[in-house]
């Protein structure tokens, strides 16, 4: 059998069971043409009766001018030709409605000789997080953040325990928190527990709760945080602060989901799921034996590695304005190109917090909504970490999200790039730009 045509009976028989399904899919050919499409799909791109039909998926998808891989994504298609077995991967797609981060599922059709001649395609938008700005939750398109976002994607539906390492700053209890809403219990509570500043009695009272007159004070029964999750998620954030004579404590709670409150010969059981957090390196800690082996590897079955800021670099303008939305109140206030390109060449030791915390101050001085270069702080300035990872944000793909959401003109954009404007117009020409 050659390539299929989208009049073969294979195809059509395809899109009659297609159009049942509620996901977007297509069919595509080995030349990334689109022998069909279902209606999901055409609502999903706003296409009216069979438009898409021989069109490139990446312009309707993309639009791109070139395939995925040639512009710096991956693309599924040529690792499910070589495997011969579905393949998945996170990629943005551009809608009537915005970006969107989009689970994208291609299995390979094979022939009687074993080879693919065509490819089905099936589409999951990921509502965890955003591509552009919103008012709350998660928000990102770097590639770094979409490494991050592929793992929570997958984690998520799951029960088995994550564990999410990174600095200080980079949005833990968010990932946390998108964790816990793509899961089956996100109907149950989250319930966070800080484990910093917490001595042994503190902790034990924290977590497990007491009975009245366990201790001086307790004139009433509490019910402890891991009680409180019962039927949801218990997030245990900065985890390697937990006291180590605790640690053999919280590790039986983990293990069997029993526990005893403080002062109380009762033994009770709570069923959670567990999300942690730190940004100590815990496999140093285990080593050095201030935290128990057997502890990190039940809490880290799924470790999942958050971005610091200056990895992400290129998500600033998005993160500054859903920040800025967040903290708005009655004004709305926006920064000019020129604050933006400041701040992009910024380091950000503190993250997204220390972001948050120079536009909280800054737009205290934007009497007019605008945030000007002068409204940040002095000490702003470029580190050799910000320069190379400036450079490495000049991929093709991060170079086309960055054209759709610099406000300046492209002489602002090569200088924000480290680039010259010939290096930036030839790479525009790349992507049809």
């Amino acid at each position: 059998m050659s390539a299929l045509s989208a009049s073969h009976p294979a195809i059509l028989g395809l899109v009659s069971y297609l159009e049942h399904d509620v996901h977007p899919s297509i069919v595509l050919d080995t030349d990334y043409n689109i022998l069909a499409a279902n209606a999901a799909y055409r609502r999903q791109f706003g296409i009216n009766d069979s438009a898409p039909l021989g069109e490139k998926c990446h312009r309707v998808s993309h639009h791109y001018a070139v395939p995925c891989d040639q512009a710096g994504e991956h693309c599924p298609m040529r690792k499910a030709r070589d495997s011969k077995v579905p393949e998945r991967v996170l990629h943005i797609h551009h809608t009537p409605r915005g970006p969107e981060h989009v689970d994208v599922e291609l299995r390979p059709i094979l022939d009687e000789q074993d080879r693919v001649v065509a490819f089905v395609e099936r589409l999951n938008t990921v509502t965890l997080a955003a591509a552009q700005p919103q008012q709350q939750g998660l928000v990102g398109r770097a590639p770094a953040f979409q490494a991050a976002l592929a793992s929570l994607q997958r984690a998520a539906p799951a029960q088995i325990p994550v564990l999410l390492q990174g600095e200080s700053g980079t949005g833990k209890e968010l990932f946390a928190r998108a964790l816990h809403l793509g899961s089956p219990r996100a109907t149950g509570p989250l319930v966070v527990v800080d484990c910093t500043g917490l001595n042994d009695s503190l902790f034990e009272s924290e977590l497990f709760g007491y009975e009245k007159g366990a201790f001086t004070g307790a004139t009433q029964r509490k019910i402890g945080l891991a009680e409180a999750a019962h039927g949801g998620t218990l997030f245990l954030d900065e985890i390697g602060e937990v006291p180590l004579t605790m640690q053999v404590k919280l590790l039986r709670l983990i293990e069997s989901g029993s526990f005893r409150p403080v002062g109380s010969l009762r033994t009770l059981h709570s069923d959670f799921r567990l999300i942690s957090a730190t940004h100590k390196p815990l496999k140093e800690m285990v080593a050095a034996g201030t935290f128990r082996e057997d502890l990190y590897y039940r809490i880290s079955g799924f470790p999942i590695r958050l971005p610091a800021l200056r990895e992400r670099v290129e998500d600033l303008p998005m993160l500054a304005q859903s920040l800025l939305q967040r903290m708005a109140g009655a004004h709305t206030v926006t920064l000019t190109s020129e604050a933006q390109a400041r701040l992009s060449l910024h380091a950000f030791p503190g993250n997204i917090r220390e972001l948050r915390n120079i536009l909280e101050r800054a737009r205290l001085f934007a009497d007019d909504g605008l945030i000007r270069p002068e409204h940040l702080p002095e000490d702003l300035a470029p580190t050799s970490s910000t320069v190379s990872t400036r450079g490495s944000r000049s991929s093709l793909a991060d170079l086309a999200q960055l054209v759709e959401q610099f406000q300046g003109p492209r002489s602002e954009l090569a200088q924000v790039l480290g680039i010259s404007e010939r290096t930036l117009y030839r790479r525009l020409r790349k992507l049809g730009l």
